[in-house]
């Protein structure tokens, strides 16, 4: 199974990239609003999940953190949602975002899906209620972790909570210590 890549971008398509590592080129799709932030010979950074389709073609969809690839995956396993459409949905923005839209059963985010009709995104919205919060659950425990790290520092709860809050989506794919020292610059502000 391939999981993480990282390499040279060796050319581009309308969907997808071809990233060459140790000597293999390999084509990852990617989403549609991610695509244009690729250059030629630029090095790239993927978290990848491999798709086998019926007539055993191998194909690998890339997303830019652990949370997103977590996110495709739960998406990916909706009866009826392929990965096309997984990865069209994780493009739509933030795991927080996505979060938002399905607690207030807006199914007008998921619209400029292509192949997503009502019923899907009602099923979509349905099906995610509960694994997103499980998702969300376990990220809250790593950042338990830090916060308990920030409080032996000698900061206050508070100050910690704010700090880690403030951290960026891509950063929930660090480290713990990567977590902390992030979180120590933003409270030395």
């Amino acid at each position: 199974m391939i999981s993480y890549l990282k390499g040279a971008v060796i050319a581009q398509g309308s969907d997808y990239i071809i990233l060459e590592t140790g000597g293999v080129g390999y084509k990852v799709f990617v989403g549609e609003k991610r695509i244009a932030s690729f250059a030629l010979g630029q090095t790239a950074e993927l978290y990848c999940s491999l798709y086998i389709r019926k007539d055993e073609t191998l194909e690998l969809y890339g997303m830019d953190s652990l949370e997103s690839l977590e996110l495709f995956e739960t998406l990916k396993g909706i009866s009826g949602i392929g990965p096309k459409a997984s990865l069209a949905i994780c493009s739509l923005g933030t795991r927080n975002m996505l979060q938002e839209a399905i607690s207030k059963g807006n199914a007008s985010y998921f619209g400029s899906v292509r192949g997503l009709g009502q019923k899907k995104i009602q099923k979509i919205i349905l099906e995610l209620t509960g694994k997103l919060q499980k998702l969300g659950k376990e990220k809250k425990a790593e950042d338990q972790e830090a916060v308990e790290v920030l409080l032996a520092l000698g900061f206050s709860r508070q100050r910690a909570n704010e700090a880690l809050a403030q951290l960026s989506a891509e950063s929930a794919s660090l480290s713990l210590e990567e977590r902390v020292k992030q979180a120590l610059k933003l409270i030395r502000r």
